[in-house]
């Protein structure tokens, strides 16, 4: 079969403009500033680890999907149910063993599983499949009225954390962090609402997906949340809005989803995260329309267009230190 080409962008990487350079120039300030480690060391290098979603191939075989882990430059993937992709469902199928061994023949591990059909109060019996397994993150979404502001905005958010509290035992029991991610449409879909729910979280194991697709498109906005959030963050999705998902494209448009093609810089955000020292999972993210197709149209071609994407973030990271 011949290989699609990964369609090319013109400018895809964001110009460097004056902002953009007295934002480096701070960085780079900054990083001047920090301290040598114990016995003259310098500190550790800062790093992502990176996760491959498994939607990102629509509903490519797992058998074909888990060599490609590795080669997107990451150990762990994540899996999603239909009608993103179907690999959830192909593990149901499969079975639990059957799973486990072809995740280890592959060297992958299973680093989450994301379940929005279930929700953040359907999830007892996933967290338990994941700790068998050796998944310690699930992402879902919140649920509760959407548009609220002030006030009343921070009693629905703890109105919906009281709610969590016997699944949020179970969690803990299973040692899974049920993260919520910022979907447009729901009661945690705002820099406030994440910020009431980091505040009013009564364990760690309910902690923020952070979605910059779904906020506002500021830089500077972006990175402040993060440094807010901190180390509430179990997974960051490396998503911009670009020109949106929800309507079919021209695929270089689509693409504009994808780091460093669409306008977001996303030097600012790296910034903030090495500030807070993160450590929780990235993930190279887009919404192919419709769902549930590959993002291109070949596993190959797919797997280049996340290391088109990592190669960006990487070259940021670079730059910072």
């Amino acid at each position: 079969m011949n290989e699609h080409p990964v369609p090319a962008v013109e400018e895809s990487r964001p110009q460097v403009t004056r902002r953009r350079f007295m934002q480096s120039a701070s960085a780079a300030l900054a990083a001047a500033a920090v301290p040598i480690g114990a016995a003259g060391q310098e500190p550790a290098e800062f790093s992502l680890r990176y996760i491959v979603g498994s939607s990102m191939y629509g509903y490519t075989s797992l058998a074909d999907i888990l060599p490609e882990v590795a080669k997107a430059g990451a150990a762990a993937i994540d899996i999603w149910p239909k009608v993103h992709g179907d690999q959830r469902e192909q593990l149901e199928a499969m079975g639990e063993e059957a799973f486990a061994a072809l995740i280890k023949e592959h060297g992958v591990s299973l680093g989450c599983i994301t379940q929005y059909k279930l929700g953040p109060f359907g999830l007892q019996d996933e967290m338990r499949l994941a700790r068998r397994l050796g998944c310690r993150t699930i992402v879902t979404g919140g649920r509760g009225p959407k548009g609220l502001r002030g006030s009343e905005l921070k009693a629905a958010v703890a109105r919906f954390v009281e709610q969590l509290k016997p699944h949020l035992e179970v969690a803990e029991e299973t040692g899974v962090t049920i993260a919520l991610e910022n979907h447009a449409n729901n009661l945690i879909d705002s820099p406030d609402s994440l910020k009431w729910l980091v505040e009013l979280r009564p364990t760690r194991h309910l902690a923020v997906a952070l979605a910059p697709y779904h906020l506002p498109q500021d830089e500077m906005l972006l990175a402040e949340l993060i440094r807010t959030l901190g180390d509430s963050i179990a997974m960051f999705y490396a998503w911009q809005h670009g020109m949106g998902c929800h309507v079919k494209l021209p695929k270089a448009q689509e693409l504009l989803q994808m780091p460093g093609r669409g306008a977001l810089d996303f030097a600012p955000l790296l910034a903030a995260l090495k500030d807070v020292n993160y450590t929780g999972w990235t993930e190279i993210f887009m919404h192919p329309v419709p769902r549930g197709i590959p993002i291109l149209d070949t596993t190959s071609a797919v797997t280049a267009e996340i290391n088109r994407s990592r190669n960006y973030l990487q070259q940021l990271l670079r730059e910072l230190s």
